[in-house]
């Protein structure tokens, strides 16, 4: 109940944003959670988590943009999957994976191991399947994520990639728990986030992450930095660790 109630208020402050209704801000803590509310900015849903407003989700209406022609010149997916140093044989977690735009370039560097496919809407995995048929690919498999959890199996994946992703999560410490419960030992999690230390980047402001934030949010469920990788012209790749055995 205290979950349902919590997911009212969200999607109502939200709805008060799309219309105007500002008026009537809150600052009420959610019990045994770091989740504050206050009235949502402009492109943010009202939901503060360790100083961060959660951004509003890029609908399925979107796809278009994900799938962009420019956006290989924009974001050079092909230079950011080089970074991630994949094995042939990983198990790769795209989380938020949309249209499958990184699942299945992943795919094709893991021939012997397997993406899994997360997303909460199931308009963006009816795009993943269709163009599985139309590929071939048999290494991708959708799973239908909640808005709290992955739903992947336990100490199954290698690496968990978000792109552009994990700044939309609307329980971003529950999400990243079911995440790093799927992870084994010593398995990484990687963000690309567009840098908010750029002004000059020109991307909504909640849809920007900054390496302290990430550390902080990472940190806040056991997870280890590592680097930051900055190769990338606009989004810096942070990664980061779970901690291994013994």
């Amino acid at each position: 109940m205290a979950r349902f109630l919590s997911l009212f208020l969200v999607c109502l402050l939200a709805t008060a944003s799309l219309f105007g209704l500002s008026g009537c801000a809150t600052q009420q803590l959610e019990a045994g959670t770091d989740y504050t509310y206050s009235s949502p900015s402009s492109d943010g849903i009202g939901k503060i988590y360790l100083g961060r407003e959660i951004a509003q989700v890029m609908g399925h209406e979107g796809a278009y943009w994900l799938e962009r022609p420019s956006r290989e010149l924009e974001e050079r997916p092909q230079t950011a999957l080089e970074a991630l140093e994949l094995r042939r044989d990983d198990v790769v977690a795209d989380i938020g994976a949309g249209t499958g735009y990184f699942s299945f370039r992943l795919a094709a560097k893991v021939p012997d191991g397997k993406v899994l496919a997360v997303d909460l809407q199931p308009e963006m995995l009816a795009l993943i399947d269709q163009k599985k048929e139309e590929t071939g690919l048999t290494n991708i498999d959708p799973i239908q994520g909640s808005l709290d959890q992955p739903n992947l199996p336990l100490n199954s994946v290698d690496l968990a990639l978000m792109v552009d992703a994990y700044h939309e999560f609307a329980y971003p410490r529950e999400m990243m728990q079911g995440i790093v419960a799927a992870l084994k030992p010593g398995g990484r999690v990687v963000l690309a986030e567009y840098r908010a230390e750029n002004p000059l980047i020109l991307i909504k402001r909640l849809h920007k992450m900054s390496q302290r934030q990430a550390q902080k949010e990472m940190a806040a469920v056991g997870l280890r930095w590592i680097k930051t990788d900055e190769r990338l012209p606009q989004q810096h790749l942070l990664f980061f660790e779970k901690p291994g055995e013994g």
